[in-house]
């Protein structure tokens, strides 16, 4: 590995630490949101509504901005069309929160996107899983020390599918420079429990499960307050209003949503394979925001979900004083 593009030099520990200095302040302040990407009706990227929409989740006041992730459906971008919804979100951000990319597949291609990202201006990267096959620990550590000596930007590594570390392994990520938080997408929280025991204070933790409201007291109860909100991506008015009533611990509030409006999504969203993005796109496009269809291996929902899903939306906004 050459120097050139890796984390080395004098200003990048620095960086890093401001870096995770306005993460941490912004996930104790709001929600982490992960946009959308806009795509038009023949599947080709839509910069100018993909510019649109980014605006309006910033408009939102978001902990922080995850682009071009599981739910920006990352998988079926190019690396032009990376380049162009990772610089939009930074042109959009203008520092005022930070921006997160993802990155990922194999090592060698994840060090391809995270080049494009530092290009691009964002602030860090998420690692997402990496594809198909089935690893032991001495790789899943190996893959992410790869990505992190080959770029300049700190990471956030992401357990979610295949990918699931030990407490030994994410205390050897927290030793990795560069390193420097982990996303959960499993909820088992003995284990994550351990983990957050087994590492330095200052690394970072979030609640990465699906719908991450559902979840986030039995979270907070084992250190990890913080969470990202898919349902930021269509109604940050419910998205915040629940995180408001959390952090006033008014459980009251939370449960009524969580009766009325979470689990019922939940429900919905488990339906079909690939609705945890296809659903909230639906739902955004139900608000107006222009996102387009997804692509393919991902499908629309069907007219039937589409009318419980605006009748669900409809109750969930109600409930915060908000209309569809």
């Amino acid at each position: 590995m050459t120097s050139e593009g890796t984390n080395a030099g004098p200003d990048t520990g620095t960086a890093q630490a401001a870096v995770v200095r306005r993460l941490r302040e912004g996930m104790a302040r709001s929600v982490l949101s992960f946009p959308l990407t806009s795509f038009r009706d023949d599947g080709s990227l839509d910069p100018d509504g993909y510019r649109a929409y980014v605006a309006q989740r910033l408009a939102a006041a978001p902990g922080a901005l995850f682009p071009a992730c599981g739910t920006g459906e990352f998988f079926s971008l190019d690396e032009d069309e990376y380049r162009q919804v990772v610089t939009i979100a930074v042109e959009e951000s203008g520092g005022r929160v930070p921006v997160v990319a993802g990155t990922g597949y194999g090592w060698a291609q994840a060090l391809r996107f995270a080049r494009v990202a530092e290009e691009a201006g964002a602030d860090a990267l998420l690692v997402m899983p990496h594809y198909l096959t089935a690893a032991p620990q001495e790789g899943l550590v190996a893959q992410v020390e790869w990505i992190a000596a080959g770029t300049r930007l700190p990471l956030v590594a992401y357990q979610r599918g295949q990918v699931s570390y030990t407490a030994e392994s994410v205390r050897r990520l927290a030793r990795v420079p560069g390193v420097i938080g982990l996303k959960d997408g499993h909820g088992d929280l003995d284990r994550l429990q351990r983990m957050v025991l087994a590492v330095p204070e200052d690394f970072l933790f979030f609640n990465g499960a699906a719908t991450a409201e559902v979840q986030a007291r039995a979270y907070a109860a084992v250190g990890v307050p913080a969470y990202s909100s898919a349902v930021h991506a269509f109604a940050p008015e419910i998205a915040n209003a629940f995180l408001a009533a959390l952090h006033a611990g008014d459980l009251g509030t939370v449960d009524k949503l969580l009766r009325d409006f979470y689990v019922p999504l939940v429900e919905l969203r488990d339906r079909v394979p690939g609705y945890a993005v296809s659903l909230v796109k639906a739902a955004a496009r139900l608000r107006g925001c222009p996102v387009g269809p997804v692509r393919a291996p991902l499908t629309d929902p069907s007219a039937a979900d589409l009318a419980e899903l605006k009748t669900l939306l409809a109750t969930g906004l109600d409930l915060v004083g908000a209309a569809l």
